[in-house]
């Protein structure tokens, strides 16, 4: 009898536990979304919430719900709106967008935010760095030094808000430094402080002297000599063999012809900079070409905008790109943990493929395995 009661207690331990896997398994997946949807940057919150509806709609399952809330790019607004979805039960955040609206954050014990900025210094605990940040842009250049052999890089960083990030992704990276710059990037005083760095006024005045002394001498054709060294800016070469500029925009642009002014040139030292999400100014700036960065994959990059375009009729900005891949590792991790333990999936090594490419999560980060590209001849190439 005893033995009769004891499996029929098994048989019902048993059907308890598949009727809570079928609760468990039909539980709504709730994602909420911090993003600006007032105020100057409302736009590009906006374009993250028909990406993050894109990816709800390719992921095709009905258990995932999206929660929008306003940042308006203020700190305290966005930790009013993170208490809210704190309010309706949800655990796991997709943004802020930006570091400066992180500020209160760490308040919010309970939530894990996966925010789209790309600085991963100063986190508050709770919070993911989900942006293309500084180590997982080094780790590819170094892998490029590493394969072409370049043992004496040079390296030129802004002192403008994120030099720290720079040395913290160097440091990470364990890339080889051969020599580490900062620079102003007023122009006048980038000039000057990039004559310094290359040595140019020394080179220059050895061309001079070398002519001086060639016009002096009785060495047979002379004359000839003489109109060959004309045609040069300096004699003797800089001692670094790559210079990695870690700058955008017009400041890029700058320091790389600044180089060009002190006889630097791009076809017999590597220029190297940092992600520029495909900035296609950069293929008319021939003067600096070859010029090469590493960034996510541009098939993938290109896919999703034309999806992204036939869905709303509008371009994506890149941002809007993260943001629906945030949604499909959420996705991914919540089928092998609950949502309530999504910060320890976290700590734990995981890898995810999205149309961004492959995240590697472990000890609260997130680093890209990225591609790496030259522009040269006003064309853009995959290198690895």
């Amino acid at each position: 009898m005893k033995k009769i009661i004891k499996i029929i207690s098994i048989s019902l331990l048993l059907l308890f536990l598949n009727l809570l896997n079928l609760v468990n398994a039909n539980e709504k997946i709730k994602i909420g979304l911090l993003v600006p949807m007032t105020g100057e940057n409302k736009d590009l919150g906006s374009s993250i919430i028909k990406a993050v509806s894109l990816a709800v709609k390719d992921i095709n399952n009905d258990l995932i719900e999206i929660y929008p809330k306003d940042t308006a790019t203020k700190a305290n607004q966005t930790l009013k709106s993170a208490f809210e979805l704190k309010q309706m039960g949800i655990k796991i955040v997709i943004g802020p967008i930006f570091h400066e609206s992180l500020t209160y954050l760490d308040e919010m014990k309970d939530l894990t935010f996966l925010s789209l900025t790309n600085k991963t210094l100063d986190l508050p605990e709770n919070v993911i760095s989900a942006g293309i940040n500084s180590t997982s842009q080094f780790n590819t250049i170094k892998k490029f030094l590493d394969n072409n052999n370049l043992q004496k890089t040079l390296f030129l960083t802004p002192i403008q808000n994120f030099e720290f990030e720079i040395k913290d992704g160097v440091k990470n990276s364990k890339i080889k430094v051969f020599k580490n710059f900062e620079y102003n990037t007023e122009p006048t005083k980038l000039t000057k402080q990039i004559e310094e760095i290359t040595k140019y006024k020394i080179r220059k005045q050895n061309l001079a002297d070398e002519i001086k002394r060639i016009q002096e001498s009785n060495e047979p054709n002379k004359e000839r000599k003489i109109k060959s060294l004309e045609k040069k800016y300096t004699i003797g070469n800089v001692n670094f063999d790559a210079v990695v500029i870690s700058d955008f925009d017009e400041s890029l642009k700058s320091v790389a012809t600044s180089l060009l002014y002190t006889d630097v040139s791009p076809k017999n030292k590597y220029f190297i900079t940092l992600n520029q999400w495909f900035d296609e100014s950069l293929m008319e700036e021939t003067n600096i070409q070859p010029i090469y960065y590493p960034s996510i994959n541009k098939k993938n990059f290109d896919d999703y905008k034309i999806k992204y375009f036939n869905a709303f009729n509008q371009n994506p900005s890149h941002l809007s790109l993260l943001s629906y891949d945030l949604v499909g590792l959420v996705y991914y991790l919540s089928l092998k943990s609950d949502l309530s333990k999504m910060d320890k999936l976290f700590k734990k090594k995981n890898s995810f493929k999205g149309k961004i490419g492959i995240f590697d999560i472990k000890d609260n980060k997130i680093n890209h395995r990225l591609n790496f590209y030259k522009i040269e001849d006003k064309k853009l190439t995959e290198i690895f």
